[in-house]
């Protein structure tokens, strides 16, 4: 899979130990969207374990999670939190459906934030993210990063 032998940012790191620590779903990926890791809690959400899965180019995570709006159109992933985050440095929200690897469409929010050594280097990213109720509405409210909730 790699992680033991490829070397890995200090920060990508933590972020991993902080996932496998933490109840809630998460996902992390490194600078260039390669998926690094994602822990037991957000397997239920994405249809599959890390460890079937395993660490993968953004390409194949991305074909094997589909993320799409709630009407099925797909979203573009430079449009999704974990894009925003990684390409513009930024947080960000968004209420979203994904089709996960066992083909079960979930309803779900997330959040993105860059994973930052210093000011504008970006190591990579984290989502954290859950299932929204069959009657929450993809909320207006639901926004990028920088206006306040």
């Amino acid at each position: 899979m790699g992680w033991e032998t490829r070397q890995k940012d200090l920060v990508l790191i933590l972020a991993r130990d902080m996932a496998a620590r933490l109840a809630s779903p998460m996902f992390v990926v490194d600078a260039v969207g390669t998926l690094v890791f994602f822990n037991e809690a957000a397997e239920a959400l994405l249809g599959g374990t890390f460890a079937d899965i395993g660490e993968v180019d953004v390409d194949r995570w991305a074909e094997t999670f589909r993320s799409v709006e709630d009407d099925g159109t797909p979203i573009d992933r430079r449009d999704l939190p974990l894009g925003i985050a990684l390409m513009d440095g930024r947080p960000a929200h968004r209420a979203l459906s994904v089709i996960g690897a066992d083909g079960v469409t979930r309803r779900i929010s997330a959040t993105a934030i860059p994973l930052q050594r210093h000011p504008g280097e970006t190591v990579g990213a984290v989502a954290l993210f859950w299932e929204r109720s069959p009657s929450d509405p993809a909320a207006e409210s639901d926004h990028e990063g920088g206006e306040s909730a």
